[in-house]
């Protein structure tokens, strides 16, 4: 029996109908790499042989009245690929405002949580071309947040695929296995009465991060502060509907910008989403005097050893989107990423997840309900939107065959921080992936074609 941790479980006590949880990619496949050709039923076969050896992928939630934690994950005895292996065909041209407009539509429905929290859709008809006779496919992957964050949710990728095109499949793993009521509600009667313990030890170690944290902010070494950002179009509280666009760059000129100014990949990312949020708000004569503030999720895997697939902290950033000379602003970002990393280090890799097993449903659900209203009421955003930055493999990959040309991830939205853009490297690309609700921004393509222009100006400063 694997029990959810409580940073697992709140992905499932913060969704609403207008705040479905999941994350998502868009991945685009060249089926001439196929051996023996492209057919819809040859990618399920295959699919399900790998799926043998993901238990993840076979594994649905148990629970019941009596359990005071939270969820347990169990094999799921009446698993059928078919159920979450759908097949369709965009209409013509099949160009990437059909797509976007079908993934949009695709990531707004929810999961179904008496299965396993996934589903796959193969597009076929991608640039009207026939995926029969080699041309492209699009494969639409959707995956609860409760299973996956950025690195494990790549990681599952990384396992779909392979680095041959005939690579065979893996040997089957087995899952948890299945439980009873029972051992659900005394295994969480045991995990609740040990709460006063836990809240014990955390407690000290919280006091200490508030009184380090304010000692930072009057020295002037802290990272931005929550409720600090101002207040933009994408920040008020979201409806069910969502809208996709993507954009492909090259890694190499990233690495270039990188080099000459002498800072991370990671801080030209987001000098680059500054930049395109600047111009985008001032095309609408909306910039704010003040900084833009992304919060940024920050994997722990390798620093934490509590259980939970969701392995992250995150840290607050300032965009400096009120710099107008981009090596400048990258500059900036780079120095205040640098104070908010330290920062970030300081507050520890497990407190959130330290905090989060206390987590209720009721709790949740009041606090969502509570915020949801303080937005109408014109409440400032905790932040503006989600940047993450998901590092992936720098070889050629091929997903059932097929080989990979682009992955663009698609995190999830929130009231009150309407847009994510999420980035993933790629075999020498960076892959962009925008999603937002249309009711606050109805077309995010001119985000998306801003990106290259955006690189292009920093680029131009390396000159």
């Amino acid at each position: 029996m694997q029990r959810l941790s409580g940073l697992d479980a709140s992905f499932l006590y913060l969704e609403t109908a207008a705040q479905p949880l999941h994350v998502c990619s868009i991945l685009e496949l060249d089926t001439s790499t196929m051996p023996g050709g492209y057919t819809f039923d040859k990618l399920r076969d295959g699919l399900g042989l790998r799926i043998r050896a993901m238990p993840e992928f076979r594994e649905k939630l148990a629970d019941n009245r009596f359990n005071l934690d939270h969820p347990v994950w169990v094999d799921d005895p009446d698993f059928d690929v078919d159920r979450h292996l759908h097949r369709i065909g965009l209409p013509s041209p099949g160009g990437r405002n059909e797509l976007s407009e079908i993934c949009g539509h695709l990531a707004s429905l929810p999961l179904d949580r008496t299965r396993p929290l996934w589903e796959m859709w193969v597009i076929e008809n991608v640039a009207g071309t026939d995926a029969h006779d080699g041309g492209r496919i699009a494969v639409m992957t959707k995956v609860h947040h409760a299973s996956v964050d950025g690195v494990t949710g790549a990681n599952l990728m990384s396992q779909l695929c392979s680095t041959e095109p005939d690579a065979p499949p893996p040997d089957p793993v087995d899952g948890p296995g299945g439980v009873n009521h029972m051992e659900i509600a005394v295994g969480g009667a045991v995990k609740f009465a040990m709460r006063p313990l836990k809240f014990a030890n955390v407690l000290p170690m919280t006091v200490s991060t508030v009184i380090d944290t304010a000692k930072r902010a009057r020295n002037g070494n802290s990272m931005a502060p929550p409720f600090a950002a101002p207040q933009t179009a994408f920040n008020a509280n979201v409806t069910g509907r969502r809208n996709i666009a993507f954009a492909q760059l090259d890694l190499d000129d990233i690495k270039k910008v990188k080099s000459h100014f002498g800072v991370k990949v990671n801080d030209v990312v987001m000098a680059l989403v500054a930049g395109v949020l600047r111009k985008f708000l001032l095309d609408r004569g909306e910039l704010p005097e003040n900084s833009l503030v992304a919060m940024v999720p920050v994997s722990v895997h390798d620093k934490s050893d509590r259980p939970g697939r969701n392995q992250v902290s995150g840290m607050f950033s300032r965009l400096e989107t009120s710099i107008e000379d981009p090596a400048e602003r990258l500059k900036a970002i780079a120095d205040a990423n640098s104070v908010a990393k330290q920062h970030s280090s300081a507050i520890g890799a497990t407190l959130l997840q330290d905090w989060t097993q206390f987590a209720a449903p009721a709790v949740f659900g009041v606090a969502m309900r509570v915020y949801a209203s303080s937005r109408l009421s014109g409440a400032r955003p905790v932040h503006n939107l989600v940047l993450s930055n998901v590092p992936g493999p720098q070889m050629p990959l091929y997903m059932l065959g097929c080989e990979v040309e682009a992955m663009y991830p698609l995190g999830p939205i929130f009231h009150g921080s309407g847009l994510n853009i999420t980035v993933m490297s790629l075999n020498g690309t960076l892959d962009v992936g925008i999603v937002s609700c249309p009711e606050l921004l109805p077309d995010l393509w001119d985000m998306a074609d801003d990106f290259q222009p955006a690189l292009d100006e920093l680029l131009s400063a390396t000159r």
